[in-house]
């Protein structure tokens, strides 16, 4: 590997952390969103791929830990894997302890990093011979997983009952594209219906107020007001020994090496179940919430890596709701990236560990930096000076090109047909990783069961 190339990987990873340093500290902003269409677009641009990988890997550390940040200091989830932290926070930052909270939230996450990096490479290189096998019974395994994923979430017949006719909506638009012509039959549409799924919610946000009696429900008579506490995170103190105690660092370490052998499962809910019983015996009301943020972001980073790590090593196919969403652009990107040739058949061992090790070493020092000396600097900077509705906007239109591409003018129709379902259905509680299973699934579901 010569000087140039590794000079160009840290600039990749160095331009991941920009980027996501201030879209992370942008309340509401989907992870998903906000990851896969920057990736696909630099996959597309012809960038080299262990370049691309090595922006991916820096901009996964940066977002997840930037994305806790306006939970801390406004009360605002960053994205969906800040949720689980709202409570906690807000207890928190009604005690006046936003700048503790973001330096245990920015140790969290490093420890978060350190352990699940050298764990999923080591159970990556574990998996790898059997990959082949897996991979043969992965529409399968994608539907078992939609299941799973039904039977652990808070709407479970719900969940249960969706997953067949979401099939049906994506194969009957995919029949639909190859009826016509439109796309030729060897050709699959994934992306944007995947993307599809990902606005769905913001779909029918945008499509409700086009009812004038819901649009007379959300009119403000004035504006929201939002407070930055003045000390933000104040302090010197970058020692991690001294930030954390024993037991937080422990019970945070223990939480990180847990999830990776659980990577299948869903991020979200494995931050939740794992960060809320770290902090669960625990009888102070300020120790149990300041431990269970601990753990949380600490459970942020590792399930994220080694959900996208582990199957993009060992499987070469998005086994994981990490790789079906956010990192799907690495599995499947036609023309770049197909699911017969990715980063998994191009990449060798030792270029995978280097990427991953550089850009998650980039991304997780400098942000631990910034989050403990610049955070309040940067959230008033972004709350003030970015408008939330232009980010939103960029990438709604950017997914419609990116729709308009894959099939034309009707797969716009199409998308947006698909976002208003299940923007609809995760309203109602089916969650991300359900549909996006089901996505995957859905060839196997409808030759399988339902022309049974």
């Amino acid at each position: 590997m010569d000087i140039l190339l590794i000079l160009q990987m840290i600039l990749a990873a160095l331009l991941a952390v920009l980027i996501y340093t201030f879209i992370g500290f942008i309340p509401g902003t989907d992870e998903t969103s906000v990851l896969m269409p920057i990736t696909l677009a630099i996959v597309l641009s012809g960038a080299q791929p262990i370049i691309i990988l090595t922006f991916f890997i820096a901009a996964i550390v940066t977002l997840n830990l930037t994305n806790a940040i306006p939970t801390a200091l406004v009360g605002l989830p960053g994205g969906v894997m800040s949720s689980p932290m709202m409570e906690h926070s807000l207890y928190l930052k009604d005690k006046g302890m936003s700048a503790v909270v973001i330096k245990k939230m920015a140790v969290g996450s490093l420890i978060g990093t350190i352990i699940s990096v050298p764990m999923a490479l080591i159970l990556a290189n574990i998996i790898a011979p059997y990959g082949e096998s897996v991979q043969k019974f992965a529409p399968l395994l994608f539907f078992l997983g939609a299941v799973f994923l039904s039977l652990i979430s808070n709407n479970k017949i719900l969940s249960l009952l969706s997953i067949l006719p979401m099939a049906i909506l994506f194969m009957g638009l995919r029949y639909l594209y190859w009826s016509t012509g439109i796309i030729p039959k060897d050709q699959n549409i994934t992306v944007s219906f995947f993307l599809g799924i990902t606005i769905g919610p913001l779909i029918v946000s945008l499509f409700s107020l086009l009812n004038k009696d819901k649009r007379k429900d959300m009119l403000r008579r004035e504006r929201k007001r939002i407070t930055i506490p003045k000390e933000g995170a104040a302090g010197e103190e970058l020692n991690p020994f001294k930030i954390l105690n024993r037991s937080e660092i422990k019970k945070a370490s223990i939480s990180a090496f847990i999830s990776n052998f659980l990577f299948v499962l869903s991020p979200v809910g494995l931050t939740i179940l794992i960060g809320e019983a770290m902090g669960n015996r625990i009888e102070d009301p300020v120790e149990k919430s300041m431990t269970t943020i601990v753990c949380m972001s600490a459970l942020t980073q590792s399930t994220y890596l080694s959900g996208i790590i582990i199957p993009l090593i060992a499987l070469g196919v998005p086994l994981s709701p990490t790789a079906i969403g956010p990192g799907s652009a690495l599995f499947n990107a036609p023309p770049v990236f197909t699911v017969e040739r990715n980063l998994h058949h191009i990449l060798n061992r030792w270029e995978f560990n280097f990427a991953i090790i550089l850009g998650a070493g980039i991304g997780a020092s400098i942000n631990y930096i910034i989050t403990n000396k610049y955070a309040s600097k940067i959230s008033n900077f972004v709350l003030n000076k970015i408008p939330h509705e232009a980010i939103l906007g960029l990438f709604i239109s950017f997914i419609l090109l990116l729709a308009y591409m894959d099939a034309g003018l009707i797969n716009i129709f199409g998308v947006l047909l698909i976002g208003i379902t299940c923007g609809t259905l995760n309203r109602l509680g089916v969650n991300y990783g359900v549909q996006f299973m089901t996505l995957y699934a859905a060839p196997w579901i409808i030759e399988k069961i339902i022309l049974l």
